[in-house]
């Protein structure tokens, strides 16, 4: 197996972008990557997409075939796959197009996602993601997304994993780096008072834990490592990208407070990256909830168990702190268009080991890592890239 590289990034602004379609966004992103590796489309000979629901969201299905029509590659008739995995599609579709490369079966790839969320009203909206959960029994019970995170939520206080405001502080945290991300939904920090007063979801839950209803698109090109200086110095290896499930239904866990196939995939890519938690300077981790945040923090072992929410709190998880966790602002405060989550996440990451992070660089960053997660801890990616 061949190592691989990431050789170009691409974002678009996340939030509402009425005035841009679902075609605009995918194009906007992988144009981008493609010009930041000094490529022309000629030389791609593959693609992935990782999407959740377009087929609901915007009643277009096959965007595989569509993103590689409008973005110009269609006429070199390159295989184009759509991934889907629930919030974690992006991620999956990393996983895929590093393995297709690592493999020999591509040599240079287009990973993208994206998801065009607001065309639709919220109710729907909810509707759709609660499907990512199990459909049966919980969703077709009554459940919704909100209230499974919230009775994970409600545990982990009974436990005394986490605090309210221990779990509210995660927010703050996020919105705290969203404010020095030009692209991110919502720029403006915000008092942990702001979480806490905040409007009800679902109990302990309220509106600013939670991340919002989003638009927009991310890419990547990556290709062997040992090719990636005929491209550009300004490269990033991928070091380890693991995949893990566990049951669609969260009722059928023996504890919901962690999610274990996060856990598994995290020592999966560390033994393979041949490193430690301790080794990670800065992470991206999937807090569509708050407490799916601190969740992560333990589960990806950067702290111990019933410490991760205080360190939180006491701000370690800040840029300049322990470790720098959601310098993207995260899925709270940069926004959650589905199906593109997982793939900026990677481009957040590789931003910050090339240190082109601007106002929100982590000084001296070797290792980063992103999780991406799919319904409630059902599926989990978790990718370790190195600075070069």
């Amino acid at each position: 197996m061949r190592d691989v590289a990431i050789i170009g990034v691409g974002v678009t602004k996340f939030g509402e972008l009425w005035n841009k379609s679902f075609r605009d966004i995918g194009i906007e992103a992988g144009l981008k990557a493609i010009a930041d590796a000094g490529l022309s489309g000629s030389e791609i000979d593959g693609m992935f997409i990782g999407n959740m629901a377009a087929g609901r969201f915007i009643s277009q299905k096959h965007i595989d075939a569509l993103i590689a029509d409008y973005s110009g590659l269609a006429s070199n008739h390159i295989p184009a796959v759509r991934v889907e995995a629930g919030d974690a599609s992006g991620g999956v579709a990393f996983r895929q197009g590093v393995m297709a490369v690592a493999s020999g079966m591509h040599n240079i790839a287009v990973v993208a996602g994206a998801e065009k969320m607001t065309d639709m009203d919220d109710a729907n909206v909810n509707l759709i993601l609660d499907q990512t959960a199990d459909a049966e029994w919980e969703a077709g019970m009554g459940l919704t997304f909100a209230s499974l995170h919230a009775m994970i939520a409600q545990r982990m206080i009974h436990d005394g994993i986490a605090t309210r405001e221990e779990i509210a502080s995660f927010s703050v945290n996020s919105h705290a780096h969203g404010a020095l991300n030009p692209n991110a939904q919502f720029r403006k920090a915000i008092p942990i008072e702001t979480v806490l007063k905040s409007g009800p979801v679902a109990t302990p839950l309220g509106l600013f834990d939670c991340a919002p209803i989003s638009d927009g698109a991310a890419a990547v090109v990556i290709c062997p490592l040992e090719d990636a200086k005929k491209y550009t110095d300004s490269y990033v290896k991928v070091s380890a990208v693991c995949q893990a499930s566990d049951t669609l239904a969260l009722f059928q866990r023996d504890d919901i407070t962690s999610y274990e196939a996060t856990r598994v995939a995290a020592q999966n890519a560390y033994r393979i990256a041949g490193i430690t938690a301790k080794d990670i300077s800065v992470a991206e981790v999937h807090d569509n909830y708050t407490v799916s945040g601190i969740m992560a923090l333990q589960d990806l072992g950067f702290f111990e168990r019933g410490k991760a929410g205080k360190a939180v709190l006491d701000g370690e998880t800040r840029i300049g702190g322990k470790i720098a966790i959601n310098t993207s602002g995260g899925l709270k405060a940069r926004g959650h268009p589905i199906g593109a989550t997982g793939v900026a996440q990677i481009v957040e990451i590789a931003e910050q080991l090339r240190g082109s992070a601007d106002q929100r660089q982590v000084a001296n960053a070797k290792y980063g890592l992103a999780q991406s997660v799919g319904g409630i801890g059902s599926a989990v990616t978790v990718s370790i890239l190195e600075a070069i």
